[in-house]
């Protein structure tokens, strides 16, 4: 592969991973309300709705059935720790989005910072409950955490700057290239 095109996947993989993360924070943010707000009928109730289409699809859905068994043995402490668990990632993962969105390079190291440590919890569920979703978690978060190294420390730009990148790459005429940006 061409070294330009693949620069542009490296930087078009960090785009997403970071708009993916945030999006991935938001869900957290609104799991783990729920987790702490809602009786856990409630969630039972819900969970069942979110659900019931893919059973009707396929009665045999893996991860519905995972969810619902889930969902039927929660209780008061199991919500009340997920609720926290869940609200703690997705505040963490959701302001470091957003430092990035606002498009500061000074955030890189708390950002890197963090997602290793969420990284290093998400490998710890790994070993007491292994799973091909955990793996695949794990995967995914190492990699987002190696792409946001490269962008701060090997290309040294803001997210603003990676963005405007691949807009260009991949639609040149929608924008001029990006310059590096001086953002210390």
């Amino acid at each position: 592969m061409e070294p330009v095109r693949r620069r542009l996947l490296v930087e078009t993989a960090f785009v997403l991973g970071v708009l993916v993360k945030g999006l991935d924070g938001l869900v957290e943010l609104a799991a783990g309300t729920a987790l702490l707000v809602l009786h856990q009928d409630r969630i039972l109730a819900l969970t069942r709705a979110a659900v019931a289409e893919e059973l009707r699809e396929d009665p045999h859905d893996l991860v519905a059935h995972v969810l619902l068994n889930e969902a039927a043995g929660l209780d008061h402490g199991a919500a009340l720790a997920g609720g926290l668990f869940l609200l703690l990632h997705g505040v963490v993962k959701v302001v470091i989005v957003a430092a990035l969105l606002a498009g500061s390079r000074r955030v890189y190291p708390w950002a890197v910072g963090a997602l290793s440590v969420l990284l290093a919890v998400q490998i710890v569920q790994l070993v007491l409950s292994p799973g091909v979703g955990v793996v695949a978690l794990v995967l995914l978060d190492a990699l987002i955490l190696a792409l946001t190294w490269h962008e701060w420390r090997i290309i040294g730009r803001s997210f603003h700057d990676a963005w405007r990148s691949v807009v260009h790459g991949w639609f040149p005429r929608a924008s001029p290239p990006a310059s590096p940006s001086t953002d210390g």
